[in-house]
């Protein structure tokens, strides 16, 4: 039996399609992306065939931690 790590719920995850231009700016690159979907994929055994879903929870949470660092005024600080 395999076993999925991965939400079942509906929950909308943030993806850079769905960002408004002032949002893009806080939009992952994809060397980013692949570096944190490469770590989960490493993490969760080396697994193949996990790749779509490893590139888009990688680029949900970077751009869920972007958006928190936006709401907290963290960024442009100077």
């Amino acid at each position: 039996m395999k076993h999925n790590n991965y939400s079942t719920t509906s929950a909308p995850r943030p993806t850079a399609a769905n960002l408004s231009p002032n949002e893009m700016a806080f939009a992952p690159s994809p060397d980013e992306v692949a570096r944190k979907a490469y770590f989960a994929y490493e993490n969760q055994g080396s697994l193949p065939g996990h790749e779509v879903q490893h590139w888009l929870a990688a680029e949900a949470e970077l751009i869920a931690e972007r958006q928190l660092t936006r709401i907290h005024a963290f960024h442009n600080r100077t």
